[in-house]
C-alpha cells in the first residue's frame, strides 16, 4: 500500500504543476487549469499522508524532568 500512495501522490503532483506549466506556455485555458490543478491537488493531499511518516512526540509521562 505504501508503494501505491507514493505512486498516487506523484500523479497528484505531476496533474498539479503541468497545467500550470502548460498555461505558461499558452497551451491551456486558465478555467481548465484551475479545475485540474484542484483536482490534482485534492489527490494529493489526499495520498501523501498515508505514506509520508512522522515521530509521533514523546508522552510527557515518560519524560524525567
Amino acid at each position: 500500500m505504501n508503494t501505491i500512495a507514493k505512486v498516487i501522490s506523484l500523479i497528484g503532483l505531476v496533474v498539479t504543476v503541468v497545467p500550470c506549466l502548460l498555461y505558461y506556455f499558452g497551451r491551456m485555458d486558465h478555467e481548465t487549469v484551475k479545475t485540474v490543478a484542484l483536482v490534482g491537488t485534492i489527490l494529493w493531499f489526499l495520498s501523501t499522508p498515508l505514506w509520508m511518516g512522522r515521530r509521533l512526540p514523546v508522552d510527557a509521562k515518560h519524560v524525567e524532568i
